[in-house]
This record gives structure tokens, sequence and C-alpha cells, in this order.
């Protein structure tokens, strides 16, 4: 008698709910991982924060879409940190139910099912999970503005267009690459056939309106800002150099995505049984259209986006690796064929599994075991709250006042914003950046300045005791990490500037 799985079954019947019970759970670890073991935002998620309660239409950390969505979402959630996670998780299960869609229309419902749970170890491997920003909401607007492309040019659905232009426009806001993933979808309309049949209609005309629309207060932030500046080509003397940057992002973005050919070589006749009978998911025959369309999307972004960051001497790919690596396991399934056999789908299941767990995992183990080696720090064991707490009622004892402004070390001065009377952040080695908070107007409210200290004396740096030099320098305040380990307490350096008049 032929036995065949529970999850194949699912597969074959129910392919929907496998892609939301998969992506939910990946979801609720990613968000007991920050629960348990973030004390403190991860990367430079408090400066987003910062930034992000100015409300400020631009700022050079790039449009600014991201920075009110995750203020809102921080105010929605009481002043928590959780929420902010939360809207991070948003998009990560928008990004994949959107490409399931977008994998159905192609391939079908249970091969898109395949597609999606692919994706989701790239996803994984290459692009943060819940540090929230421009890279994580770029990738649901992304995965949309495809799926509403594909309906466009491959279902000739015309009442797509409006959707497509609020993505589009949204995107432009959310990232400075909008301009290149934009660019990729007119060369593909340009290319193909249908695509130019498309574009004869009055609906792309009315489309461009509408991003336009939405695009126009950063489009005008940016020339008052005078920031719009093409970069400059690199010397000769400077190509091998970036060359060989741009070859170490291809091989970055080559190792986010080796779980997939990993999970396809354990499926192939190697590892089956001489008498096993593998199961078989179906797809109806993919349109050459569609294939061109998967094809092209899933590698042309990869590549124009390491070109682009070798040629401009970027440290990063252009638009994120979780953007330009969206579609590359729809690109496995339509190249394996019209039947994949699923071999030793115990084997798959249980290397999928430990390939979308390993990340989490990676946290999890650094916050634990890492202090006790005494070789570096861990960002998200900083008790955020606490220290926020402790120096806002340090100033309002000293002045009887509430915080209104933190200068010094970015980083701490970025923890404390989050206290819950937001006070603004104070870049004071490059005012530019923080044009809501100037020194002189940092001298009238008064506020904190912090650093690390590297003494008992809690001893300014050169640097702050020049740009502030009748600070008078507390005892430091130290704080315990989430895991102490080896390594030494967190001791912080600071000083209050009264305000004018107190």
């Amino acid at each position: 008698m032929r036995f065949t799985s529970l999850v194949i079954e699912l597969i074959r019947a129910r392919p929907r709910l496998i892609v939301w019970i998969a992506v939910l759970l990946q979801a609720a670890m990613w968000l007991a991982v920050a629960l348990l073991f973030y004390r403190s935002p991860p990367g430079h998620l408090a400066t987003l924060l910062a930034f992000g309660r100015e409300y400020q239409v631009g700022t050079d950390l790039g449009p600014p879409l991201p920075f009110w969505l995750a203020d809102i979402a921080y105010r929605a959630a009481g002043g928590h940190m959780f929420g902010v996670y939360v809207l991070a998780e948003l998009c990560e299960i928008a990004t994949l139910v959107t490409l399931y869609h977008l994998a159905r229309a192609v391939v079908g419902g249970q091969q898109a099912v395949l597609a999606v749970l692919l994706t989701m170890t790239v996803l994984a491997f290459s692009s943060p999970a819940l540090e929230f920003g421009p890279l994580v909401l770029a990738r649901p607007l992304w995965a949309l503005l495809l799926l509403h492309s594909w309906q466009i040019i491959g279902q000739r659905r015309g009442n797509a267009w409006f959707a497509w232009s609020i993505e589009a426009g949204l995107l432009l806001l959310t990232t400075p690459a909008a301009i290149f993933l934009i660019a990729l979808l007119v060369v593909f309309a340009l290319a193909t056939a249908g695509g130019r049949r498309t574009l004869r209609a009055l609906d792309p005309l009315f489309a461009l309106i509408v991003v336009a629309v939405l695009a126009v207060p950063y489009a005008v932030w940016l020339m008052r800002a005078e920031t719009f500046v093409l970069p400059a080509l690199p010397q000769l003397s400077e190509l091998p150099a970036r060359a060989l940057n741009a070859a170490w992002l291809l091989g970055g973005l080559v190792l986010g995505a080796a779980a997939i050919p990993a999970l396809t070589f354990l499926n192939t006749r190697l590892f089956a049984g001489k008498d096993e009978d593998a199961p078989i998911i179906y797809r109806p025959p993919v349109e050459p259209l569609a294939r061109s369309f998967v094809y092209f999307f899933a590698f042309a972004p990869a590549l124009g986006a390491v070109a682009l960051a070798g040629l401009l001497g970027l440290d990063t790919v252009v638009g994120g690796a979780g953007v330009v690596l969206v579609m590359v396991g729809l690109a496995v399934v339509v190249a394996a064929g019209d039947l994949i056999a699923m071999r030793r789908a115990r084997t798959l299941r249980m290397a999928w599994a430990a390939a979308v767990v390993a990340p989490a995992a990676g946290v999890v183990l650094a916050v634990l075991f890492l202090p006790f080696t005494g070789s570096s720090e861990v960002a998200t064991s900083m008790p955020a709250r606490a220290i926020a707490n402790f120096f806002d009622e340090s100033f309002a004892r000293r002045t009887n006042l509430r915080l209104r402004a933190v200068a010094g070390e970015t980083q701490l001065a970025s923890l404390i914003t989050l206290h819950s009377g937001r006070p603004h952040l104070f870049i004071d080695a490059e005012p530019a950046r923080t044009p809501w908070m100037t020194p002189a107007r940092f001298g009238e409210t008064g506020g904190v300045v912090v650093w690390r200290a590297s003494d008992t004396a809690g001893t300014p740096p050169p640097e702050i005791l020049q740009r502030f030099p009748g600070i008078v320098p507390e005892v430091p305040r130290s704080f315990e990490w989430l895991v102490t380990g080896r390594q030494q307490l967190l001791r912080i350096g600071w000083a209050i500037v009264r305000p004018k008049g107190s």
C-alpha cells in the first residue's frame, strides 16, 4: 500500500493553508526571539525611530515612509518595540503571501507552495527579520509590483494599473533603489510584445500621474536639500578594487541563497531509495512569457544591483538582498519542470526547517554564549528601557523639566530617545543630519550628553569636550547586559546641559 505524508497531501489539496502555516510559524518564532532575548533594538532601528519621531519629508537616511510607519507602530504599541517587530513580520508575511499569488498564476497552487518555501530560506539568510527599515518595507512592495506587473503584462488585466501605481509610488517613498527596480519593469515591458501592447494604452499615463503625485513631496525635498546629485564615476585605477567588491557582493548573494541548491541536491536520485515511489507535485505547462518574466526578475535585479553597487563603490547590494532575490525560489521551481518528485520527503522537511530556524538559533546562541568569550558586545543585550529611564529621571530631578534632547554617541543617544517622553536626537558631530535640533536650540532646551566611559571618572572624549566645552561630567552609570558573561558592565559617561534660564 502506497503511503504519502500528510504534508505532501496538504500541499496537493490545501496549498494556501500550508503557506499560511509556514509563514505564521516563522513570524511567531522571530517574535518569540525578540520578546525573550532583545532588550534593545537591533542594528540602527533605534536611530530610525528617532528620525521617524520627527516626521520629516526626507532625511539623509532616505525616503520617509519606513520612518513614519515605524513611529506609528511604536506609538500604537504603547511605546514598546514589540509593535515595530510585529510590523517587520507583517512585511515578511505580506511578501511571501504575495509571492504565492504570483507563483500560483505561473505554476499553479501546488508548485507555488514549493516556491514560497524555497524563498523563505533565502530571506532567512539574506535579509533582516526584525530590523524594520527600508530594506524590509521594500520587500512586500516589490513583490506586489511584480504581481500586478504580471497581471498587466501576462494576464492583460487593466484594472491592476491603479494598484500598480500606488505600489510604485510607495516604493519610491521607501528606498532610493526604487528607480532602479521600476526601470527593470519598464525594460521588460519594452522587450516583450505583451509589454509593449500594454504600454500603448492610456492606463500607463494615468498610473504615471498617480506615482508622480505620491513622490512629489520627497522629490521637492531632494531638490531643496540639494542632495540629488549623480554619483561620480570611478577612476580607472579604482576599477579593480570595485570589481573585487562587486565579486564579494555577488558571493554574498549566492551564499544567501545557498539553501536552495542544498535542498535541490538532497532531492536528487542520489538520495532516493531503490524502491521509493516518490510523490509528484504537478503543475500546468508554463507559458513562454511567464517563464521569461520569472527568469528575468530572478536574475536581472540581482546582477544589476551588484553591478551598480560595484560601480558606485557601495558596501551593500542596491535595494537589499531580500528584494533582489525574492524571485529566485520561483525561478528554480519553473526550471524544475512540470513534475517535481519529492524524494526523501522527511529529510527535505528537516533540512528546510533547519535552514529557516538557523538564523534565529544563531541570534539566541550569540546572546547566550558570545558574552562568555569576551570578544565582542551583543548590541541587543543593552538594557534600553533602563538606560532611557535613568537619564530621563536624572534630567528631571536636576532641572524640574522633562528631557527634551539627547546628544553624544549616536547609538546610546538613540536608545534614550525611546523613552516615553520621546526626546529629540541631536547628532552633534553632524548637526545637518538632525535639522530639527541645532546647537543653539540644544543650548536653549538643554539635554543630556552621553558617551562610553573609559574610566571611573567618566572623562568625556576630546571631540565631545570640543563641541560642549562647558559640560561637567557626572559619575558614570553602569548597566548590566542581558547576559554579562566575561565582558565588562556597560559604563556610560554623561553630563547635563542645563536649559537657559534654569
